[in-house]
């Protein structure tokens, strides 16, 4: 299958955008491969200020305990309110660091050979976030001893521990968490377009447009204040973040479920809606207690967690588990995009439930991470199901565009037939009455004179009854009703019909060969339905060249009957048909056009529908296509 231009260039988009996510998921998950993790190091507990470095560095080993990154932060007893690390660094032949993946508390030093080589106090709170610590040559080879301190969550460090060359380091400590950054950052810049776009468009267009801004920009804050890189940039302002990362979980939850509305309606007996107004209730709830609780210099905190971790991470399970099977269920029945919708969200939904689990039953510690890759994949269908509507509404254009210019042609040609229509009303009775009687004083002179007078008496008769089909042809169009209306076998109208032109076609050296299937009935006057197929096949033959044919077919299709006149003449240019059924125009030196109107206001009468192809030289079809009558 061909794509069209915009198809085109959304999938190149597409296919460059999922390269460059790929392209720097390999660099960011190679940038450490050369570095060393330290399988295990060493903890010892102390009060702040009574313990130099050289103190801790000559205590017994069994005031030591061993530690790694697979095991929980130990907890610290309650007379203790710092502790001293002890790791031992491989040897480097250039300089290097030294990057460990959480560190908690608010002081923290590294010394080594008795030299204070970092001191974390005039940076930030040490909140879980990462911490680089330079190690050059002229340091010596000693172990490295770290002193940590304060925090309401603690202090110490956790995860994975690196040690490696410094640059190595220092790039995967700026582009692990920046990436985040990078996402959020987009996402959010992303909703700002939507929503400056949506001034311009009308809601029909982008159905649950501001809805879908709400998502976006949600996922946008979620990402950036999940990054422990902000921590780096904005300083101790940990509750801030918090905040920030809660009241952007608050808002998404509702207006995910709410987009999701929008496009697939509210679901068979509203489940959907009541679940969605239970979400909404629970997060204004929350967000009332985000406020409590910062006003009480967050005093609820245990409760707070609770409402915000728990409960809150339960009731996402449930939306992600009962939204991804209205999404599944809807594909099922056919709508594409909700098979992309439901692929992405799929992918989302399957990564984000995983991982909840995981972080609720693991016994060590866990860091989601995978959910935002997840989002990624979910926003780039909405994305695409976005641009799909638009394609959608551009097709819709050109097509109302070229429905407009057929109605333009047809509203014209309707008002030149209704002109021809209200000058044959009140023009034909009156001509037709002068005409007979002239045409019967001729009579009676040509009967009184001689010969040579006779024959130009009966030209003049034969030319005024000439003038008389044309005003019966023009009755015949002023007034199309069918005035006697009955059910027929069209078959036999048909080859009654072919037998009365067969005469004409052999002259014209043509045939005629019928193709007609038994039992087909129609409403309609058989009489007018006689003089409309005599209109088309007769123009049929006056187009044969020699060995001409003339194929009528009929069938049944479905509701309709289906009526063919084709022949094998000379055929049409496209000018020429698209000005058939005009008034006055004719192929013939001596047609009027008339006959062909007749044909169309018969056909049209009877609730059917008239079409002509033909090309030049190639001869020319007419389909006509009429309602079934079924009562037979």
């Amino acid at each position: 299958m061909k794509l069209s231009s915009p198809k085109r260039v959304a999938a190149i988009f597409m296919l460059l955008l999922l390269t460059f996510l790929v392209t720097a998921g390999i660099v960011i998950g190679r940038s450490g491969e050369q570095d060393i993790v330290l399988p295990e190091w060493e903890l010892k507990w102390a009060q702040s200020g009574e313990e130099t470095v050289d103190e801790a560095a000559a205590a017994p080993q069994e005031e030591w305990m061993k530690c790694s990154a697979d095991i929980d932060r130990p907890l610290p007893p309650a007379d203790v309110d710092a502790a001293w690390l002890r790791f031992e660094i491989p040897q480097m032949q250039t300089d290097s660091a030294l990057l460990i993946d959480k560190v908690y508390g608010t002081t923290l030093k590294a010394y080594r050979n008795n030299t204070l080589i970092y001191d974390s106090r005039q940076n930030v709170n040490l909140s879980g976030s990462k911490v680089l610590i330079p190690l050059t040559v002229t340091q010596g080879d000693g172990p490295l001893y770290l002193w940590s301190t304060g925090g309401d969550r603690g202090f110490g460090v956790g995860g994975q521990i690196r040690a490696g060359h410094y640059d190595g380091l220092m790039s995967l400590y700026v582009k692990h968490d920046l990436v985040d950054v990078i996402l959020g950052t987009s996402l959010i810049f992303m909703a700002a377009v939507l929503l400056v776009c949506l001034f311009f468009i009308r809601m029909q267009t982008l159905s649950g447009g501001y809805y879908l801004v709400l998502v976006i920009l949600a996922f946008g804050v979620l990402f950036i204040t999940y990054s422990p890189f902000l921590s780096l940039v904005i300083g101790s302002r940990e509750r801030l973040i918090e905040a920030s990362f809660d009241t952007a979980l608050f808002i998404l939850l509702p207006a995910f479920t709410l987009y999701f509305e929008r496009i697939f309606g509210p679901g068979k007996g509203r489940h959907l809606v009541r679940f969605r107004n239970i979400q909404l209730g629970y997060s204004c709830l929350c967000f009332v207690f985000l406020l409590v609780n910062v006003l009480l210099s967050f005093r609820l905190d245990k409760l707070y967690v609770i409402m915000t971790v728990n409960v809150l991470g339960v009731l996402m399970i449930v939306q992600l588990a009962y939204l991804l099977g209205l999404a599944v269920v809807y594909a099922y029945r056919g709508n594409k995009d909700a098979a992309i919708f439901s692929t992405g969200f799929a992918v989302f939904a399957v990564i984000s439930i995983s991982e909840l689990v995981l972080y609720f039953t693991s016994t060590g510690p866990f860091h989601l991470f995978w959910w935002k890759w997840g989002v990624v994949a979910f926003i780039l269908s909405l994305i695409i199901i976005l641009g799909r509507g638009f394609a959608r509404n551009y097709e819709q254009a050109l097509a109302y565009s070229r429905e407009l210019e057929q109605f333009n042609n047809t509203a014209q040609r309707s008002e030149k037939m209704e002109i021809i229509s209200e000058l044959a009303a009140s023009v034909a009775h009156e001509v037709r009455n002068p005409l007979q009687v002239t045409r019967g004083f001729l009579q009676i002179l040509g009967e009184r004179s001689g010969r040579k007078e006779k024959e130009y008496l009966d030209m003049a008769v034969q030319e005024l009854d000439r003038a008389s089909l044309i005003i019966t042809d023009f009755l015949t169009f002023a007034k199309p009703g069918l005035e006697e209306v009955d059910i027929f076998e069209l078959s036999g109208e048909l080859r009654h019909v072919a037998g009365i032109l067969v005469p004409l076609a052999n002259l014209q050296g043509g045939t005629i060969e019928l193709k007609l299937q038994e039992g087909l009935y129609v409403l309609g006057s058989p009489a007018k339905f006689k003089q409309a197929f005599i209109n088309l096949i007769k123009n049929s033959v006056e187009s044969l060249y020699e060995e001409g044919l003339i194929t009528v077919s009929a069938w049944k299709s479905g509701q309709h009957i289906i009526i063919s006149v084709k022949d094998n003449g000379e055929g049409m240019k496209p000018s020429e048909l698209s000005r058939l059924g005009e008034p006055y125009y004719s192929n013939k030196t001596k047609g009027t056009g008339l006959g062909l109107m007749v044909t169309f206001r018969i056909v049209e009468a009877m609730n059917g529908t008239i079409q002509f192809h033909s090309k030049k030289g190639q001869g020319t079809e007419v389909v006509v296509k009429l309602p079934a009558d079924h009562s037979k």
